[in-house]
């Protein structure tokens, strides 16, 4: 059955789409900050092998865990699109630039201690050790006037001799 001609239901709605999870940038803070708890004090764990006197004995081994936009966004309970509206939001860009500055902190401590992996965390961090070489001169074509013609050190000795 269709709905009456000239109704105006969508009136009754009280408000249009989903209601933001977070209202106050301090609430959204103190949860980003349970994250930054959670990584902290639940590391992973690594069995080895340590042999003392011949005698092998099994030991866990805390492992330190890394931050990452994409598990605070799990922790959450929302998607990354989610997240980038929010840094965008006037009252809560400065709440998500301290998040981000935090792991990036977190990251590069981690990574110059030895803790977690520098290469995989360069990369994440858009740390390079890239070098620029200007091939042109002025902006301009070096112009090449070589030729370059093989060299024999055989000395006439034929090429089945050698």
């Amino acid at each position: 059955m269709a709905a009456p001609k000239g109704n105006q239901f969508w009136k009754l709605a009280p408000t249009m789409g989903r209601k933001p999870k977070w209202e106050d940038p301090e609430v959204l803070r103190e949860a980003c900050e349970e994250y930054f708890e959670h990584i902290v004090s639940t590391p992973l764990q690594e069995q080895t092998v340590i042999a003392f006197q011949g005698i092998p004995t099994f030991v866990d081994v805390s492992k330190m865990r890394t931050m990452s936009i994409q598990g605070l966004c799990v922790f959450l309970g929302i998607v990354r699109s989610t997240w980038k509206q929010y840094c965008e939001k006037e009252d809560f860009s400065t709440v998500c630039e301290y998040v981000e500055q935090t792991m990036y902190d977190y990251k590069l401590t981690g990574a110059s201690a030895g803790l977690l992996n520098p290469s995989i965390l360069a990369r994440d961090l858009k740390l390079s050790d890239k070098i620029e070489t200007d091939v042109t001169s002025g902006g301009k074509r070096i112009k090449n006037d070589w030729h370059i013609h093989p060299v024999s050190t055989n000395k006439g000795k034929a090429d089945a001799e050698v």
